[in-house]
């Protein structure tokens, strides 16, 4: 059977189309054309009512990265709140996590998988 194989791009409106792309590429290192680096994603439906992410979006967006604390540390000094909650988002089984939002409210987990 024929499939997906992978995520080919996320497409989003933005009200300032070139100020948001320079902000993902200044503030995470994701340009236009990204080469991600192999490893899981998760493609996972919430309920409507869900209170994972706030209720006025519809999406958020989540990154794997290699250094959490460092990635927190670089996201902090640069201005950006950065909420991280480690009783709830730090598990040996799915990893660590944090949340931001970029400049426009999008919000966006930044994920450690758990080390092999």
């Amino acid at each position: 059977m024929a499939k997906a194989v992978g995520i080919g791009g996320v497409f989003f409106r933005a009200r300032d189309t070139e100020a948001l792309a320079a902000w993902y590429e200044t503030h995470l290192g994701i340009t236009g054309f990204w080469d991600q680096a192999a490893g899981l994603t998760v493609f996972a439906p919430f309920k409507a009512d869900t209170d994972y992410f706030p209720a006025d979006r519809q999406f958020m967006l989540n990154f794997r990265v290699d250094d959490l604390d460092g990635l927190i540390a670089q996201l902090t000094a640069a201005g950006i709140a950065v909420e991280t909650r480690p009783d709830e988002w730090d598990t040996t089984e799915t990893g660590r996590f944090a949340r931001i939002s970029d400049p426009e409210g999008s919000p966006i987990e930044l994920w450690q998988p758990p080390e092999d």
